[in-house]
């Protein structure tokens, strides 16, 4: 059996060492993604609540507004009542 050239060997070595550095960076980033994902998560959860607190602060205006547009009416039926009293 002939020994391989000696061009082949260095080749066949810096091909191991590229795909060990491939592997080194695709982990690197994997382990980059995940963290992104987790922080994504993070405020996604956030953002959830935020709009909760706003969906609950809208409703509870609008409770209000319709209350006071209750008591503006009352109030103005009984100024009228007092006003038709015969007292």
């Amino acid at each position: 059996m002939r020994t391989p050239p000696e061009s082949y060997l260095i080749f066949k070595e810096e091909l191991k060492k590229a795909e060990l550095e491939k592997a080194k960076l695709k982990q690197g980033y994997e382990a980059k993604i995940d963290e992104m994902n987790k922080e994504l998560s993070y405020l996604k959860e956030q953002i959830t609540s935020q709009q909760d607190m706003m969906r609950t602060t809208v409703e509870y205006a609008t409770k209000l507004e319709s209350e006071l547009k209750n008591l503006r009416t009352t109030i103005k039926q009984d100024k009228n009542n007092a006003k038709n009293s015969f007292h």
